[in-house]
């Protein structure tokens, strides 16, 4: 019987998918917004890169490059740590994680 339970205990963990939560979260909690003298787009965009990595670290780095990536075609000077709302999501599958980047794409306002 013992045996039996190691099987589905196996099975289990290297089929499910549970939410990590992560540090690299971009702006400090209770602060939802960007610096001030910053405009925002008005709706976020997630980035996620290619995949399960086996470093939550990696995965991270990727999710925030793909944020970046999508993030430029709006505001050509976006940077995750000046975006409005952002949090980073991290599932786990086994041993590997992937990571979602999410948050508002913001940029300096112009000099006037």
């Amino acid at each position: 019987m013992p045996k039996i339970a190691l099987i589905a205990l196996v099975l289990f963990t290297g089929t499910s998918v549970a939410s990590i939560p992560s540090q690299a979260a971009g702006p400090a909690p209770g602060q939802s917004g960007p610096p001030k003298g910053y405009r925002c787009h008005d709706e976020a965009i997630t980035g996620s890169g290619p995949g399960f990595k086996s470093s939550q670290e990696e995965s991270e780095e990727e999710a925030i490059a793909d944020w970046l990536e999508k993030a430029a075609k709006i505001f050509p000077d976006a940077d995750w740590n000046t975006a409005k709302d952002s949090f980073m999501q991290c599932v786990a599958q086994g041993l590997y994680r992937k990571c979602f980047a999410t948050g508002i794409p913001c940029q300096p306002k112009p000099a006037e």
